[in-house]
């Protein structure tokens, strides 16, 4: 039976940078690495609007992607 291990977790802050020239929206994304595995959706949304708060552009998505290796 295959095991799947938590190799790492990274942190994704989504920012509405405005509207471009041809009304699509500017997305702005910034990345935070080194993440806690452990840690839950609360605590990473409350860092995200804790991080939001420093930043000049509104927060528009927050994103988790945990890294997996599978082993078989």
């Amino acid at each position: 039976m295959a095991e799947a291990l938590l190799e790492g977790t990274k942190l994704r802050l989504v920012f509405d940078g405005g509207i471009d020239n041809e009304g699509n929206p500017i997305l702005k994304s910034r990345t935070f690495n080194n993440i806690k595995k452990e840690s839950t959706v609360d605590q990473l949304y409350q860092a995200a609007q804790a991080i939001s708060a420093l930043c000049k552009d509104p927060l528009n998505s927050v994103e988790r992607t945990d890294n997996l290796e599978i082993l078989g």
